[in-house]
């Protein structure tokens, strides 16, 4: 078992990763990038002895393999610096966005989704349909946590025969969520690498949000319509007034997205720290508005004391998948893409666009994290050269990574759900395949038609 002290290390750690890229952020003192890269450097040596299995090889090879590159092109100090700190902005986030979901967690929102979620919910297709647009809402704000927060809700009664689908909608519920959150890894990563504002991606990540719903409707709907029983008119139409959604929570929420936006417009500051200023400040002032403070206090401590210390495994991950970003990027690797793919009978936009689906769903098909190859792809190749817009690399890059979550084995929702379920990873995964393939489809024709020059 971990000692108190290594425990406090390691936290104290991963808050001055935080607190310097913050001062870095404000000041734009160069002279903080090898603080900040030393730091992430010491991290990953710290945290890695706590990881296991795939984590920890995968870690130990980006590390190595990063290393062997940086040699190779003999580069100078400042790079390794830099490449170290790459995903330092996605540290930060898992650090504060989580306090976002605190408010959610009230005794009385939480009540008030359960009887809105038995009331309204009674057919089967309104159960599968509702239950991943509710999913998709609660993960913009608690993550992981939306899963058992929703089947909490899902299973106020037994659902016969729903399992499979229910299990399916939570997944895919959950891929939507990443599409067009602000507070997500991939939405951060991708918009400070391509230098492009929330709320520009916005629509156009909302507007495949929907399509993912209406895709995941039409892969199961012919086992929708089996598991469909016979209901009388009374039983599947909802009471007079049932409709209403929790009217505090659906504020709350509203008003936590329309703040991030009016901060991005009016604020000259990164969207990462708006969010980390907007998640300290709002969840506490919200609370104290509704007498909560001991729920807040409550999330907090186990934020700090079991969250933080669970993500650890991501956290190394993802700074060792940014070093190796950066060393790929030395290479100038970016810069050969357009050229092998003008060997293919294809405009290099469709190309490319297929590429990029294909290696970032294929790759986690095998189990690998997607910001590894988000990360290579957003640092290492520039837009133009591919005859693309960074909006149109952006959405391309969020729709692949939201795509290939429900198919990955190794992606901490599926091994949620798999627990939940009292089902191996494997069963919970394949019934996503058939919904990745046309979700990779439909993103690939949304951005040729939508984005396309």
């Amino acid at each position: 078992m971990k000692s108190a002290s290594k425990a406090a290390i390691e936290r104290m750690l991963i808050f001055s990763i935080a607190a310097v890229y913050i001062v870095q952020q404000l000041t734009q003192l160069e002279m903080l990038t090898p603080v900040l890269g030393g730091l992430v450097f010491l991290a990953i040596a710290i945290l890695l002895p706590n990881l296991k299995g795939v984590t920890f090889w995968l870690t130990v090879s980006f590390m190595v393999a990063g290393t062997v590159l940086m040699l190779l092109q003999k580069v100078e100090a400042s790079v390794w610096f830099v490449s170290a700190g790459i995903n330092v902005t996605i540290v930060t986030l898992f650090l504060f966005a989580p306090l976002f979901g605190l408010p959610v967690r009230i005794p009385e929102y939480v009540e008030a989704l359960k009887h809105f979620y038995e009331e309204n919910f009674r057919s089967k297709a309104a159960l599968f349909i509702g239950t991943q647009f509710f999913t998709q809402i609660m993960g913009v704000f608690i993550n992981v946590g939306s899963i058992p927060v929703v089947y909490q809700m899902i299973f106020v009664k037994p659902q016969p025969g729903m399992s499979r689908m229910l299990a399916n909608a939570l997944n895919r519920g959950f891929a939507g969520a990443i599409l067009w959150s602000p507070y997500f890894a991939a939405m951060t990563l991708v918009t400070t690498a391509l230098e492009l504002p929330w709320s520009s991606v916005l629509p156009y990540m909302l507007g495949l949000a929907f399509l993912s719903l209406v895709v995941s409707l039409a892969v199961d709907f012919r086992e929708l319509r089996r598991a469909e029983t016979v209901q009388t008119q009374q039983e599947s139409t909802p009471r007079l007034g049932s409709l209403v959604f929790p009217i505090g929570l659906g504020i709350y929420l509203i008003s936590a997205i329309i703040t991030i936006l009016i901060l991005e417009r009016l604020v000259e500051l990164p969207m990462v720290i708006l969010i980390c200023m907007a998640a300290v400040l709002f969840p506490l002032i919200w609370c104290m508005a509704k007498g909560a403070m001991t729920v807040y206090r409550q999330g907090l401590k186990n934020h700090v004391t079991v969250t933080l210390p669970a993500l650890q495994k991501e956290i190394t991950l993802f700074l060792a998948a940014g070093f190796f970003s950066g060393s790929i990027g030395a290479t100038k690797f970016g810069a050969s893409v357009p050229a092998m793919l003008e060997h293919i009978p294809l405009s290099v936009t469709i190309t490319f666009s297929l590429f990029t689906v294909l290696l970032i769903g294929g790759s986690s098909l095998i189990g690998l994290h997607p910001i590894v190859p988000v990360t290579i792809l957003a640092g290492g190749i520039d837009p133009a050269s591919v005859q693309i817009s960074p909006l149109y690399f952006a959405v391309l890059l969020l729709g692949s990574w939201s795509l290939s979550n429900p198919i990955s084995p190794a992606s901490a929702v599926n091994n949620l759900l798999a627990g939940l379920f009292k089902k191996p990873v494997f069963e919970v995964v394949v019934p996503n395949y058939k919904f990745a393939c046309c979700m990779a489809i439909v993103l690939i024709i949304y951005v040729m038609v939508v984005l396309a020059d």
